[in-house]
């Protein structure tokens, strides 16, 4: 088979909203870079699936909320549009059996356990005001953060079982990991790059979860790549970086000039550059194979930041039978295995679609079941909150995220105790002519859509400088 070989003065490695934001600025400040992905499409780690009659679901990210400017910006610029979640009527708790009703972010618990998960909160948000999110490895006198794990500290703060299965819930729903996995000094690092308020982490309206895009967030990459015309190449999944340092760096290479020192091998297409960003999360861009082999710092940091692990589940009905009923589709449980539901129904309202994750623990016991056994197990745990409505839909879809031999999870990656102090200066730190982007490597809305936006920005800017 031939192999196809490609110059520039930039590659990108990744077509997700990361590495086409990267290439849409490099491209804005004249700089002729070329995309390589692994898979046939763009995306990364946002995905639209057709469900018919011209409507689509999303299996991978999808909400948008205040605060996150780049996201919000891109989307407008795109001549996209958005719609609000679906919050009207009331949510659903489940515990212990029980499943009962309640307006709000935080649900309706006995006087005790509820103060418990009000104080926590605030504490949470106080500690978090302390991380430097631009350098928390620096901060050693956080170093105590970094050596315990969520669960430890919440067991210090939270007595009442009710209140700690809140706080394990809202780990799940942002880490797609458990408490126990997790360093406390993360969590924190990620409250205070979010705004500073896990509340608003974890709220639909005015919150992360504000608004979704009108035709799925698949598209913001679709139209990117649209931008970029043959620029970007689909299908060809990268083995090996080679590189060298250059006298003065890079930066002091003049665009357009000078020999190539990075060479990005991939399944039958090679690409030489002056400047690489990887625009991978760190655990799928530590198995690439570099030459020379990455810093200590670096290749310790994508040895330690694990991807989240969670099937993002979606059961399709006639009509969103719920809201009739008085319900928002919101339902919390801690009995399990789905967590979280919303409704995800398009913006007319039909067909009805119910949104279901299976998070942590659920997702790693589900990903390797089945499809019809894993199917009914999210669906016995809807009838519980919504009823013998929910047994049959028309449709189900799903994606398990860590069976994606490309994003190795779901939502992002997040760091274990003592990983932040110890390897977090490889986060973002380039090496010689590599840069990094990603989700991950973000400052504000890391994790999110628009931390990813705002790193392709970043990784292009660094190339670039002044340009």
């Amino acid at each position: 088979m031939s192999e196809e070989r490609v110059e520039a003065e930039v590659v990108v490695v990744g077509a997700g909203l990361a590495g086409l934001s990267a290439a849409r600025e490099l491209k804005r400040l004249g700089v002729d870079a070329v995309v390589v992905e692994a898979r046939d499409r763009v995306g990364g780690r946002t995905l639209n699936e057709p469900i018919g009659g011209g409507e689509i679901v999303e299996l991978g990210g999808q909400w948008v909320g205040p605060g996150q400017d780049h996201a919000l910006e891109l989307i407008a610029e795109l001549g996209l549009e958005t719609f609000p979640t679906w919050c009207e009527g009331k949510n659903v708790f489940e515990r212990s059996g029980r499943a009962r009703t309640y307006s709000g972010t935080i649900p309706k618990l006995n006087p005790v356990s509820l103060a418990e998960v009000g104080v926590a909160l605030k504490r949470l948000e106080k500690m978090a005001s302390k991380v430097d999110v631009s350098q928390p490895w620096v901060q050693t006198d956080l170093a105590r953060w970094d050596s315990e794990t969520f669960a430890t500290w919440a067991r210090r703060n939270a007595r009442t079982p009710a209140a700690r299965d809140l706080l394990r819930l809202a780990i799940q729903a942002v880490w797609a990991a458990e408490p126990e996995d997790v360093s406390l000094l993360h969590a924190l690092f990620y409250v205070q790059s979010s705004g500073g308020s896990l509340e608003k982490m974890l709220d639909a309206e005015g919150g992360a979860q504000d608004s979704r895009v009108v035709g799925g967030t698949q598209l913001i990459s679709e139209r990117m790549a649209a931008e970029l015309g043959d620029a970007v190449h689909l299908g060809f999944p990268v083995r090996r970086i080679r590189w060298r340092e250059m006298p003065g760096g890079v930066e002091d290479q003049p665009l357009g000039t000078g020999p190539h020192p990075v060479t990005v091998e991939a399944d039958g297409l090679t690409v030489s550059a002056r400047a690489a960003v990887v625009a991978l999360p760190p655990a799928v861009a530590g198995r690439l194979e570099y030459d020379p082999v990455m810093p200590s710092v670096r290749d310790g940091l994508t040895q330690r930041m694990v991807q989240g692990t969670v099937v993002k589940c979606h059961a399709i009905y006639d009509e969103p039978f719920w809201r009739a009923e008085g319900l928002s589709g919101q339902a919390t449980s801690a009995d399990g295995p789905v967590s979280v539901t919303f409704d995800n129904s398009p913006p007319s309202g039909s067909p009805g679609v119910l949104l279901a994750f299976l998070e942590g623990n659920a997702a790693r016991a589900a990903t390797d079941l089945p499809p019809e056994e894993r199917q009914q197990i999210v669906l016995d745990c809807l009838v519980r909150l919504f009823g013998p409505k929910a047994a049959k839909p028309e449709k189900f879809v799903d994606k398990a995220w860590a069976a994606d031999e490309f994003a190795r999870g779901c939502y992002g990656g997040y760091l274990p105790t003592g990983a932040w102090l110890m390897y977090g200066a490889g986060l973002r730190a380039p090496v010689g002519p590599l840069h990094w982007a990603g989700a991950e490597t973000a400052t504000v809305n890391a994790g999110y859509m628009d931390g990813a936006i705002s790193s392709g920005i970043r990784a292009a800017r660094e190339i670039a400088p002044g340009t």
